[in-house]
């Protein structure tokens, strides 16, 4: 009997995979254990091993649709191996439709309507826009895999006039994107499923909370001093000592004398989060950018958060974290000096009450005690949701991070 290849529970609270490529096709032979496919969840890539030896003998899932836990992906098993097309299907079990239930009393029939007890499975995405725009899907047609319907098939629902309320048109024109027309030597760059997933969580999270940029300058020269000290001593015990280490144990230090900064808003009131859980937004390159997390980041010493910082960032850059690590995050620190950059206004990662952004390091002319000095300095920008900080509260917390920076030893 063929093997049926399946999408394993890839972390707590995932439903769904998004196959983003097959490493084998049809035909072809594989091992057991041997990559087969790459999924992606959540910005994450992951390749799923075959389960068995043999050959590939039907691919189910195709490039780009989402396949939910435990749906078939494909078969492996002997060439000439059959297999039967009703084990193939992932599709829901057939239920009687409003349609068929009004011909059979003989009444007219109501044309495209879904099953009235069946809609297939609903991804958690599709079912926050449904719900979000007051969208019956029962009257959405769906043109996903075995009909299933994807969140293009209600973005286009609303989008074609069906919704009349007033709230459903303004949403819709801020969805709609001007018509780009192409020229002879243009290049058209498809989206990858991360780029989807950023673009889709940066526009959500710009309508989401009203965003306000406060910047300050931090003096770095102790850092400076300390880092250059216990590099060598770190790097003993296999530790790569970054700044970025510095700056997360700064933001511990804010986040634990302003606890509301360590937030997320709510219909009810303001959720002040009790572990400190720092994200740490980390360049893929042309692949785009994720965010790992440093889970219980106020109980590490700077070890230790080097050592987490260094685990992290090397395995999102080869495509080896796990779901859940790219969840649960309270607060995100992005080093976008990285790059050159001085300051920035970076968006925030939502459903947090900010983020801060670390522009690059130079050596600047600064006047200190009346007197003028070469100093290493950083701008430090604190993007925040001002539904729960205000100017205030906000330039507190990050004149926190500033002291805690500027008085290492």
């Amino acid at each position: 009997m063929a093997t049926k290849v399946l999408v394993p529970l890839l972390g707590e609270g995932v439903e769904e995979v998004t196959v983003i490529k097959w490493l084998k096709k049809e035909g072809d032979s594989v091992k057991e254990l041997e990559p087969l496919l790459e999924v992606n969840t959540d910005k994450v890539d992951t390749e799923i091993p075959a389960p068995a030896s043999g050959t590939v003998l039907k691919i189910v899932a195709e490039e780009g649709i989402p396949a939910k836990v435990g749906a078939v992906l494909a078969f492996i098993g002997k060439v000439g191996e059959s297999v039967e097309s009703a084990s193939i299907s992932n599709a829901p079990a057939k239920t009687e439709s409003k349609v068929e239930s009004q011909k059979s009393e003989g009444q007219p029939a109501t044309l495209n309507l879904r099953p009235s007890t069946d809609l297939g499975f609903i991804s958690p995405v599709v079912a926050k826009i449904a719900a979000e725009h007051g969208v019956n899907l029962q009257q959405v047609q769906g043109t996903g895999m075995n009909g299933r319907i994807t969140k293009n098939d209600v973005l286009n629902y609303v989008e074609n006039g069906k919704m009349k309320e007033e709230r459903g048109k303004e949403v819709v024109a801020s969805r709609s994107t001007p018509h780009a027309t192409s020229a002879v030597g243009d290049q058209l760059i498809k989206h990858s499923v991360i780029r989807k997933s950023i673009a889709e969580h940066m526009v959500m999270s710009k309508r989401t909370s009203p965003h306000v940029l406060t910047v300050m300058e931090a003096d770095m020269h102790r850092v400076v001093k300390h880092r250059s000290a216990n590099k060598e001593i770190f790097s003993r015990d296999g530790v790569n000592l970054t700044f970025t280490a510095y700056f997360m144990m700064a933001i511990v230090a804010g986040l634990k004398n302003h606890p509301i900064v360590n937030s997320s808003w709510t219909d009810e009131g303001v959720l002040v989060h009790k572990a400190v859980n720092l994200g740490m937004a980390t360049s893929l390159g042309e692949d785009g950018l994720i965010v790992p997390v440093i889970k219980g980041a106020d109980n590490l010493s700077l070890l230790a958060t080097a050592r987490a910082v260094n685990d992290l960032a090397n395995r999102a850059r080869s495509k080896k974290l796990q779901t859940d690590e790219v969840k649960g995050g309270t607060f995100t620190l992005t080093n976008h000096g990285i790059s050159g950059s001085l300051f920035a206004f970076p968006v925030i990662n939502q459903p947090q009450c900010g983020i801060l952004g670390i522009g690059a390091m130079q050596k600047r002319v600064v006047v200190i005690d009346d007197a003028i000095a070469i100093r290493p300095m950083v701008y430090l920008s604190f993007v925040f949701d001002h539904r729960i900080l205000d100017g205030a509260s906000a330039d507190n917390f990050l004149m926190k991070v500033k002291e805690t920076l500027e008085g290492w030893n």
